[in-house]
C-alpha cells in the first residue's frame, strides 16, 4: 500500500462533492429528491447541518456512502484545494472529476483485494502494475475524463481473465 492511502475518505480535505454531484431520489434511504449538481439543502458551506442526525432525519444513503477518497483526491491533486463554492465556474469539471476519481478508485479497491486470491506470478504482475498506475499517478480533469474509455477498459478486461481463480459457484444462477 502506498504512503497516503488513496481510499480514505477525509472529508475535511474534500469540497462536499457528493453532496454536490450525486442524485438521489426520496424513499427509504433519503428523504427527498435531489437532481446531480443540485447542492444538497442540508449542505451549508462544506459541512452537512444534519450530519449528526443523518439516519434520523432520512439520510440513511448518506450514512452508508463512502467514496473511497475520490473527493478529497479531487479537491487537493486535481484542484490544488479549490472549491465549487468560491467559484462557481468550477462545478462541471469538479463533478466530472469526481465521477472519473471515483472510478479510479473503485479500480484500486478491486486490484487490492485480488491480492488474496492464490495468482499466478503474471497475473500478480500485472495487477501489481495497474495498481501502482493508479495510486501514484497525478490525475488531471482530462485524464479522468478519458479513463473509462482507455485504462479503465483495460483494467476491466484484466478482471475478467480472474474468473479462472474463483471456484465454479461463484458463477452459478440461481
Amino acid at each position: 500500500m502506498p504512503e497516503t492511502d488513496h481510499l480514505k475518505t477525509d472529508c475535511t480535505k474534500c469540497a462536499s462533492l457528493c453532496c454536490l454531484a450525486l442524485a438521489f431520489d426520496e424513499g427509504e434511504d433519503f428523504a427527498f429528491d435531489k437532481n446531480p449538481g443540485e447542492p444538497c439543502r442540508n449542505l451549508a458551506g462544506h459541512s452537512c447541518t444534519i450530519h449528526d442526525r443523518l439516519a434520523q432525519e432520512g439520510f440513511r444513503g448518506c450514512v452508508a456512502y463512502d467514496c473511497l477518497g475520490a473527493g478529497n483526491r479531487v479537491v487537493q491533486e486535481v484542484f490544488a484545494g479549490q472549491s465549487w463554492q468560491t467559484d462557481p465556474r468550477l462545478v462541471r469539471p469538479m463533478m466530472e472529476a469526481f465521477s472519473g476519481m471515483r472510478e479510479v478508485h473503485k479500480r484500486i479497491d478491486l486490484l487490492r483485494a485480488l491480492e488474496m486470491l492464490p495468482i499466478e506470478p503474471r497475473d500478480e504482475q500485472t495487477r501489481r502494475d495497474f495498481l501502482a498506475r493508479l495510486e501514484q499517478h497525478r490525475w488531471n480533469g482530462r485524464e479522468l475524463n478519458e479513463f473509462e474509455a482507455g485504462l479503465a477498459l483495460e483494467i476491466d478486461i484484466f478482471f475478467h481473465g480472474f474468473r479462472k481463480y474463483l471456484p465454479d459457484a461463484a458463477f452459478a444462477r440461481d
